[in-house]
């Protein structure tokens, strides 16, 4: 057994440029993709600082290859799954909505703020 038989056994790690880190469609189920900082706040809709943020409070993991930050698509996925509202959970950041007598007894709905008639 020679040199060269070692040699195509090996498995190359996969490209860590940009190109190489999205395109989720041609990556195979075992494969991981990679997306840079920018791309991932991109994805997520925040702005860069925010992705730290989220990062170092540890509610986004991020792998840090040399100098630069590397985040998993499928991580950065999950973390918008787990950021989903569930309904009825917002009840809380709207006011109920005030009710005033109207003519012959009918009840009018009042928008916040909107003064009552004489």
């Amino acid at each position: 057994m020679g040199y060269h038989d070692d040699v195509e056994h090996e498995q190359t790690a996969p490209d860590m440029t940009t190109s190489g880190m999205t395109g989720a469609g041609s990556a195979r189920p075992s494969e991981i993709v990679w997306m840079s900082t920018q791309e991932a706040a991109r994805r997520l809709g925040v702005t860069p600082r925010t992705l730290y943020r989220f990062v170092d409070e540890g509610s986004l993991a991020a792998y840090k290859m040399g100098r630069v930050f590397r985040l998993k698509q499928s991580d950065v996925d999950e973390f918008i799954e787990r950021a989903r509202v569930q309904p009825g959970s917002l009840e809380h950041l709207y006011p109920e909505r005030k009710v005033a007598a109207g003519p012959a007894g009918t009840d009018v709905a009042l928008d916040e703020g909107e003064p009552l008639a004489p």
